[in-house]
């Protein structure tokens, strides 16, 4: 009999908001810790990369102007 991973299929659905709860330095607009395999830098789609809006650090990436996506995938 095989034994199936506990919550296997859970911890691949883990949203955002989980993910966040669990690490901190996350913005909103990032898929991952900055550092993790497999993601790599991209420019915040909310501020085009300027880090601002309407004179404001931009919220989806913290004001850095860059967010951390996953990249290559199956």
């Amino acid at each position: 009999m095989r034994n199936k991973a506990p919550n296997s299929q859970s911890a691949k659905k883990r949203s955002n908001a989980q993910m966040q709860a669990a690490n901190p330095m996350l913005n909103p607009g990032d898929e991952a810790p900055r550092g993790t395999p497999g993601t790599g830098e991209d420019i915040c789609p909310e501020c085009h990369g300027n880090g601002r809006i309407n004179g404001a650090p931009c919220p989806n990436c913290g004001g850095g102007g860059t967010i951390n996506r996953a990249i290559g995938g199956a």
